[in-house]
């Protein structure tokens, strides 16, 4: 009897976020102050906005807007670039060292953190592969590795008197890249975190302004 394998998840019938919702809900009021939907639609169109579960139901509010259609669906993978030049290794010694940006990043890197702290930023990165290992030794001091938030990420470093958390490990997005994070940590402590580029935290400090100011009560400056 063969085995039943399971078809993949389409794009579209992946739930979305509170986050994703937002973005849309600025696209369509983005558009409203251009003059593209007038106040009739642009209420109905944010009402499926917050109605809705998945990509497939948000694609459609979009589609007929000005470069965004697919850009609803989770993001792709990054661009992996075979070969490029990468950065293997980062040192804190008595000192600090990041890593940050748009910084190619190979299948290792090894990062030691020796009463200093170091950051590995991986939300910019490019990926030159699609699944990268993190080897993280934090001996009497401290690092950080952010990761992007739609990332898998496994972890697998172990604290002796010291902290290495794994609270980021879990599944992310289809075509994400997977980042593995092991070593130690020594009286001292390795955090891994889910973090959002520095782009989609001015997206959402964009929108949670611009929510504030259309909550204002008609009457609140008399």
């Amino acid at each position: 009897m063969s085995e039943l394998i399971p078809e993949p998840v389409h794009p579209g019938q992946i739930r979305t976020s509170d986050a994703d919702r937002e973005r849309v809900a600025a696209v369509l009021r983005e558009a409203a102050a251009e003059g593209r939907l007038d106040l009739g639609e642009l209420d109905e169109r944010l009402s499926r906005v917050y109605a809705a579960r998945t990509y497939a139901e948000l694609e459609p509010l979009t589609q007929d807007l000005p470069a965004v259609g697919s850009s609803l669906f989770p993001p792709p993978p990054p661009a992996y670039v075979a070969g490029a030049p990468v950065s293997r290794s980062g040192y804190a010694l008595a000192g600090k060292f990041e890593r940050s940006g748009p910084w190619s990043v190979g299948p290792e890197f090894t990062c030691l953190a020796f009463w200093g702290g170091g950051l590995v930023d991986l939300r910019d990165a490019i990926f030159t592969v699609g699944a990268v290992r993190i080897k993280a030794y934090a001996l009497m001091g401290g690092l950080e590795i952010w990761v992007p938030e739609h990332a898998t990420v496994h972890v697998t470093g172990v604290g002796v008197m010291g902290g290495f958390d794994h609270r980021a490990t879990g599944p992310g997005a289809p075509g994400a890249p997977t980042v593995t994070v092991g070593g130690f940590a020594l009286w001292g402590g390795v955090a891994i975190k889910r973090k959002p580029s520095e782009r989609e935290l001015r997206m959402r400090k964009q929108e949670k302004k611009r929510r504030k100011l259309e909550n204002r009560s008609p009457d609140s400056d008399d």
